[in-house]
């Protein structure tokens, strides 16, 4: 029940943003980054994990550094937009970049 609740909540934020996007391309993208997101992954770990306080210090300071790749995703959709890229090297260059940083973050993490 707990999955299928998961896949219903993500699909309305998705579907919501999606049909905002329409009308309010900027705001759209401020639902697709809200913190609605984060706070929902946190209270099912929360669950899961019975509160343990470990696991949920070390999965919110992962969430805090983890901006930074995200961010950098963004920049970097941004600027080939900016010259008008295909959406496919828009996507390509900026999860690229997105998986370096990840894979710096979780090195500077351990």
């Amino acid at each position: 029940m707990q999955t299928l609740l998961k896949i219903v909540l993500s699909v309305v934020i998705i579907l919501a943003a999606t049909g905002i996007s329409r009308r309010l391309p900027s705001t759209a993208g401020l639902i697709g980054v809200m913190p609605l997101v984060g706070a929902l992954v946190l209270v099912w770990v929360y669950l899961e994990n019975r509160g343990d306080t470990r696991i949920m210090h070390e999965f919110t300071k992962g969430a805090i550094w983890g901006i930074l790749p995200t961010i950098l995703f963004y920049l970097v959709a941004l600027f080939c937009f900016k010259r008008q890229f295909p959406l496919s090297i828009v996507l390509f260059a900026s999860f690229a970049v997105w998986l370096a940083a990840a894979f710096l973050h979780q090195w500077l993490l351990k």
